[in-house]
């Protein structure tokens, strides 16, 4: 049977010692996503337990039925199913690391962002301290938890999330990609790539409006259409990507060497910030210095792959 430290051991946790049920779980951080995490849980009928380095930001939880434990002992005493919901795995370590001895028994769900490899060296430490580890990468915004419409990438030992896939999907629904913890990451970080990219590249498209007195509002319409196409894109490239192959029959790298060309330079007349423009056009000119000037600009694929010198 699980025994709390002797020293942090608290009159709940007591009571709690061997009656904890599929119905508890226990959320470890309380920023925005945190807090959206155990109120959903709460919303379901769980036995929630809170902490928080600075337990005032648990006062409304507490106030919807939440148990606030002054000490991640208590926290991890009060539940098998741990959620994490931190900053990255470095936050993490800084609060489990004093209650290591805690941990045996425990499932810990690690809702942070951070790599595939550092979600791996989780796993690992988490495995030797007794406790069972899944990966996830949540795939919307705190308003978002508990409603429908939302997913979240897991990984880790499919039994484990078997097990707890029930509780999971309070939160969102649940995409499991497979048994390297690492998996869930990089589907998520995968999405933050094309996503912040694609925000970017957005904001330097306004950017350039507004220097010529158009504002954003009026560019919306062109600017949806052009990524209103993307899925089509998508979907005709990726299987002769998957294959190695990159056939100028429909577009070719060197007429994208040439449009790049034509954005920076419009940047420049502007007066706009010509950063990333100017890495567009690097990345081409890497390509058809690589020999696929007459290949489809997917061709880039093989220049992404390698680092520059």
């Amino acid at each position: 049977m699980f025994k709390p430290h002797p020293e942090k051991r608290s009159g709940f946790d007591v009571m709690l010692r061997g009656v904890m049920s599929k119905h508890d779980v226990t959320v470890i951080g309380l920023g925005p996503m945190g807090r959206a995490m155990a109120s959903a849980f709460l919303s379901r009928g769980y036995r929630v337990t809170v902490w928080n380095r600075t337990s005032g930001k648990a006062d409304e939880l507490v106030g919807a039925g939440a148990h606030r434990v002054a000490t991640v002992h208590g926290a991890l005493a009060a539940s098998e199913l741990v959620i994490l919901s931190l900053t990255d795995h470095h936050a993490m370590y800084a609060v489990l690391e004093s209650a290591t001895e805690a941990l045996s028994g425990r499932v810990l769900v690690n809702l942070s962002s951070d790599t595939p490899e550092s979600a791996r060296r989780a796993a690992r430490w988490a495995s030797g301290h007794g406790a069972r580890y899944l990966t996830g990468g949540v795939q919307a915004s705190p308003p978002g938890i508990g409603q429908p419409g939302f997913s979240t990438f897991y990984s880790g030992p499919k039994e484990v999330f078997d097990a707890h896939r029930e509780a999971l999907e309070v939160l969102t629904g649940t995409d499991y990609r497979g048994e390297d913890p690492g998996l869930a990451a990089l589907y998520y970080q995968v999405g933050m790539d094309l996503f912040w990219t694609t925000v970017l590249g957005w904001l330097h498209a306004l950017a350039l409006a507004d220097a010529h007195g158009v504002s954003a509002e009026e560019i919306l319409p062109s600017a949806s259409s052009v990524l209103s196409g993307m899925p089509d894109f998508l979907t005709f490239y990726t299987q002769r990507i998957d294959a190695g192959e990159y056939p100028g029959d429909i577009e070719r790298l060197a007429m994208g060497v040439a449009s790049a060309d034509h954005v920076l330079q419009t940047a420049k007349d502007a007066g706009v910030d010509t950063s990333l423009p100017t890495a567009v056009l690097e990345i081409f000119r890497r390509g058809t210095a690589a020999g696929h000037a007459d290949d489809s600009a997917t061709s880039l694929i093989e220049v992404l792959k390698r680092p520059t010198a």
